[in-house]
């Protein structure tokens, strides 16, 4: 795991072969808006305005918990987003689930699961279990069938090892719904789904690849998951969030990885952008080097954020995005913002001023700048 960026945050290469391609498929969605019989309702009616910080299995099951309960205490921040299903495909904690067995590959990175809720609950902190979906390098191991596979029949990685399984294939649905079933009763309050779309630039190799796959395209298949999961879920009480891209409320549907950012967010309670200002690239926004404008991008990505969901009407999602708390040394010198106090208020405060009163930090180390006011 990278130690700045966000799991689902490597847009750079992403954000040209989607966007250009999405510019060229631009989606209808005018119909977001038709006739429903029902109104949405929240199940977290009592849940807090969420503030909150990312925390790896890692953190949540070792010494580092110590310092950032303390720094909830201390602090307006009030949740925290913990890895139950990580990016590699590992369960973080022992599991006796039959159906999570056979097909996962739990790890107790998290010693004692039922110790971490009770904590949470003792420092009233509201759990949120990320669950990440369709990057499972263990599922495409233990079971190829279930992912991209080459010619030879050898399981298909992108280039930082990664696997992908199938969004095409139920079963995939059902085992990640069983592990947000799970979760829930533990306690979590929120399931939040991550890497719920197909392989980055997956459009240059749809034909090449072995997989199952079915006459939906893989727009309509990505958002029927995230429908289905709602659906099955909801008996449970809990929210369902998903983590999208930023500049998926800026463009036309990404139809090469199948996020389409209002058909998912018709079907979740919350939705979380992924906004960084370090993630988007000259002239977005207006701005040269978005990354030493932290308000101005964050307000952007806001505006057209509004913009793309309020057609939703009621079904419009809350939206809670991701901000930066790291430092995206990485873009090379000029082009990045050592990121502290004075940044990560400026992102703070963009929100606010866009009628956007709930967020969550990243840090893949879960190293969280001190001193910030959190509003």
């Amino acid at each position: 795991m990278g130690v700045a960026s966000h799991p689902d945050g490597q847009v750079t290469n992403l954000l040209h072969t989607t966007v250009n391609s999405a510019i060229t498929q631009q989606q209808n969605t005018g119909n977001t808006g038709s006739k429903q019989t029902t109104v949405k309702s929240d199940p977290q009616e009592e849940a807090p305005k969420v503030k909150g910080i990312y925390v790896t299995a890692y953190s949540a099951g070792g010494s580092r918990m110590d310092q950032l309960v303390n720094l909830l205490d201390k602090t307006e921040l009030n949740a925290m987003v913990i890895d139950i299903k990580d990016d590699e495909g590992y369960i973080t904690y022992k599991t006796d689930n039959p159906k999570l067995k056979e097909l996962g590959k739990p790890q107790p990175f998290i010693k004692d699961i039922d110790k971490l809720m009770q904590r949470l609950n003792k420092h009233d902190i509201y759990p949120i279990a990320r669950v990440v979906v369709f990057k499972d390098t263990i599922l495409a191991k233990k079971n190829p069938e279930l992912s991209f596979r080459k010619g030879d029949g050898s399981v298909w990685q992108n280039g930082r090892g990664e696997s992908f399984v199938s969004p095409y294939n139920k079963e995939v649905w059902d085992y990640n719904i069983e592990i947000a079933k799970e979760a829930a009763k533990l306690g979590f309050k929120e399931i939040q789904f991550d890497y719920v779309r197909f392989p980055e630039g997956f459009e240059k190799r749809a034909d090449s690849l072995k997989y199952t796959k079915s006459n939906q395209s893989r727009v309509d298949v990505i958002s029927e998951f995230v429908k289905y999961a709602r659906k099955e879920l909801a008996p449970l009480g809990i929210r369902v969030s998903v983590d999208i891209f930023g500049y998926a409320a800026s463009v036309p549907a990404a139809e090469g990885i199948g996020q389409d950012f209002v058909k998912i967010s018709k079907h979740v309670d919350v939705i979380s952008p992924m906004v960084y200002p370090s993630h988007y690239t000259t002239g977005w926004f207006g701005s040269k080097v978005p990354d030493k404008a932290p308000y101005q991008t964050i307000k952007g990505s806001m505006k057209d954020t509004h913009t793309k969901l309020d057609p939703l009407g009621s079904y419009k999602p809350i939206i809670r995005p991701w901000i930066q708390d790291f430092t995206a040394s990485w873009l090379g010198s000029g082009n990045y913002a050592k990121y502290g106090k004075k940044e990560i208020e400026e992102q703070i405060r963009a929100l606010q001023d866009m009628n956007v009163d709930e967020y969550l930090l990243w840090n893949a180390a879960n190293r969280y700048t001190p001193g910030v006011t959190y509003k």
